[in-house]
Order: structure tokens, then C-alpha cells, then sequence
């Protein structure tokens, strides 16, 4: 029988110093760098069973158990953020099998639940840094977890896992180092940023920063800008569920949204489920941190730094690694033809590779809410 881990805390690490600050894509500078990250399951003697898990764009350090309080996250670590966003895959007997595996989650560089990001002081001010915190890539976010593997010895993973934005994070490790991974399981994700998501983050992008109380990133210390978080959530979440279910999960929400449009009358429970969605989505994140992060997501391209690189084709280097990569049948935000690209370029670079199609009706979101669809074929791919 298959067992949770039970109670967990998170821990951070901090790094970096004025004379030597963590330096961005972009040119940016941090002095200081802390990056929250939780573990489960022990690491063995020769340091070779651990397991690097990315979580998605919203997502935390937190992948399993319980934790109801960390520090530096304010308000935001809401009741729904206490159970770990991928509890029923790690654990006893699980996916990810904590008596064989040592997982370690991190929270990303910008985000808002105990990394460095924008809502963290700035030690030069002693203000929250806000619109001064630098832009962030999907490799800064990755670089930022190195010190981490460095604190615990580890040298090479047994593996990296990781879906939709994760799955990117994923991908951009073992592209740059791909040395330091043998097993790679990209779940629902993509090369690189495709024009239809690229249309559906700059909305959000503009509901954020045209939203009165934006004012320019440094909106600390007020309500903030509530209405445009809210109303980017509405965006995104119409592409976490096929439409039929998200009609279906409103069906049976109980949800009283306090509506606030002037002229309207809320008349569906589907638009009070989607308003519901956009109000509890603005208690636990950071405006700030969603735009950093989803920025991050805009940049992201394997093919312009193989170009960059001279890596060809893009996975030359990656031979002697094994693959493991999930489509969703029914995701309207990573469709399946974005991992028909990711398989067709390790076809060409000749990279063992197996690809799964999972049959689900709830969408982009499966990865999270069926792991009976998952677990299997993960446990089969990490035993090897």
C-alpha cells in the first residue's frame, strides 16, 4: 500500500554577494540569492538516486506532504497551498518512490513562496525590490537551482521531472548539463514558447500591468492590483481544462464569488466558478512574481540557444540519457503537437526516447489530478 510522506518543512539556501551577485540573462543583478526548496526520501551513500522534480508556473517548493506555515510567504501560503501539489505521486510505493528516491522540489527564482523575487527586500532599499526585480529566463531559473544539488554532493541526478512550464525547466537542465542527468521525463510541456501561448500570456500580462493599482510593479504595502491577477488567472485557466470539463467541474463547485461588476449579472454557474477561480487565485500569488515568471515562459526557446551553442541537432549531447514524454490528449495549452517536436528532435539526434499519450478529459491538468494515468509508466521509466 502506498504511503505520503507525512509532515514536512521547507529549507532554504542562500547565496551570492555583492562582489559576487547572481547575474541574469538579461544583465541583472542580485546581491543575495535564497532559493526555498523541500526534499523527500533519503539520499543514498554515492549520491546517485536523486530526482530533481520542476513545478509549474503558480506552483511551490512544496510537492508533497503537509506544510501549513512557511516563513517569508506572508498571507499566501493559503489552506490550499498546505498538501503538496503532487502528493499522490511521491511517497511509500508512489511514482515517485521515496524508499528508493531522494526528490527535491525548489521554488523558482521570482516566485513568491520563499525565493528570492520581487515581494523580497532588496538590501540596498530595505523596500521590497518590485519593478526593480531583474527579468528572469527559464535558465536563470534552472542555474538557481545548482547550488542546491552542490549543498547535498550530488553530481548527477537519477533523474528530472517535470510538467508544463516544468517540463521547459526540464528540458533547458539537460540541454545545458547534460551530463549531470540519465533519466528525463518531460510531462505536457515544449520546446519552446508557441504563438498561440504567447497570445494567451501577453493578455494576462496586460490585465496585470494595466490594472490601476499595478502602479509600475511597486504596489507593496497596498491592495494591489487584485482585478488584473484575477482576471490573467481567468485567462490561463481556460487552458488547464478541456472546455467541457471545466462546465462539468462547475456543475458541482460551490462557489458564491463577491462580483463585482458594475452592469453585469453573474447568470452561469460557469462564470461564477471562473470568477471563483480568478479571487482565490489572487490570495496566494504575487502579481509581480507572475509576471517574472511568465516573462520567463515568453523567452523560452531550446532551439535559439542550440543555435547559439552549436549544438546540432539540439539533444547531440544527450545520447546517453532516456526520455519518457507525456502528451495529453485533450491539452489545449501544451497540445500535443508540441511533443511531437520534442520527440522528432531526439529522434534526430538519435536519443533513446518513449512517448505515452495519456486519454484524459480534464485537460492540461491531469498531470496534477489523475495519477493513476501516470504512476506506472513513471515508476517503470525511474527503475532503469
Amino acid at each position: 500500500m502506498s504511503k505520503g510522506v507525512g509532515t514536512v518543512e521547507t529549507q532554504f539556501l542562500t547565496f551570492g554577494s555583492t562582489s559576487e551577485p547572481f547575474v541574469t540573462a538579461d544583465g541583472g543583478e542580485l546581491p543575495s540569492v535564497t532559493i526555498a526548496f523541500e526534499t523527500y526520501g533519503t539520499l543514498n551513500a554515492d549520491r546517485s538516486n536523486a530526482i530533481l522534480l520542476f513545478h509549474a508556473l503558480s506552483g511551490a517548493q512544496h510537492a508533497a506532504g503537509i506544510n501549513k506555515s512557511v516563513p517569508g510567504t506572508d498571507d499566501r501560503w493559503t489552506e490550499e497551498m498546505h498538501t503538496g501539489w503532487w502528493d499522490s505521486f511521491i511517497g511509500h510505493g508512489r511514482a515517485l518512490n521515496t524508499d528508493k528516491f531522494f526528490v527535491i522540489c525548489a521554488n523558482y527564482l521570482g516566485s513568491c513562496y520563499g525565493s528570492t523575487g520581487p515581494a523580497s527586500i532588496d538590501p540596498a532599499t530595505g523596500k521590497p525590490y518590485g519593478a526593480k526585480f531583474p527579468r528572469v529566463s527559464v535558465h536563470d531559473i534552472v542555474r538557481s537551482q545548482l547550488p542546491v544539488l552542490e549543498k547535498f554532493g550530488i553530481e548527477k541526478l537519477h533523474a528530472v521531472v517535470g510538467a508544463s512550464l516544468g517540463g521547459m525547466c526540464a528540458l533547458d537542465f539537460v540541454f545545458h548539463y547534460p551530463e549531470r542527468v540519465t533519466n528525463v521525463i518531460p510531462i505536457a510541456t515544449g520546446l519552446r514558447s508557441h504563438g498561440l501561448q504567447q497570445m494567451h500570456n501577453l493578455e494576462q500580462i496586460i490585465a496585470i500591468t494595466r490594472d490601476p493599482d499595478f502602479l509600475g510593479g511597486d504596489y507593496y504595502g497596498t491592495p494591489g492590483p487584485v482585478h488584473g491577477l484575477a482576471l490573467a488567472r481567468m485567462i490561463s485557466h481556460k487552458t488547464f481544462f478541456y472546455a467541457d470539463a471545466i462546465e462539468e467541474r462547475a456543475k458541482i463547485a460551490i462557489v458564491q464569488p463577491e462580483a463585482d461588476i458594475p452592469w453585469y449579472r453573474i447568470s452561469s454557474v460557469l462564470e461564477s466558478y471562473m470568477l471563483y477561480q480568478g479571487q482565490k487565485f489572487v490570495k496566494r500569488f504575487d502579481a509581480n512574481s507572475y509576471l517574472r515568471i511568465i516573462d520567463a515562459w515568453q523567452q523560452f526557446d531550446l532551439f535559439k540557444d542550440a543555435k547559439s551553442s552549436g549544438a546540432h541537432p539540439l539533444f547531440s549531447r544527450c545520447q546517453h540519457q532516456q526520455y519518457l514524454v507525456f502528451t495529453i490528449d485533450s491539452d489545449c495549452c501544451f497540445y500535443p503537437d508540441y511533443q511531437s517536436e520534442i520527440c522528432a528532435e531526439l529522434k534526430k539526434a538519435e536519443v533513446p526516447h518513449l512517448r505515452l499519450t495519456v486519454h484524459s478529459e480534464k485537460g492540461h491538468d491531469s498531470f496534477l489530478l489523475e495519477p493513476k494515468l501516470y504512476t506506472p509508466h513513471l515508476a517503470y521509466a525511474l527503475a532503469h
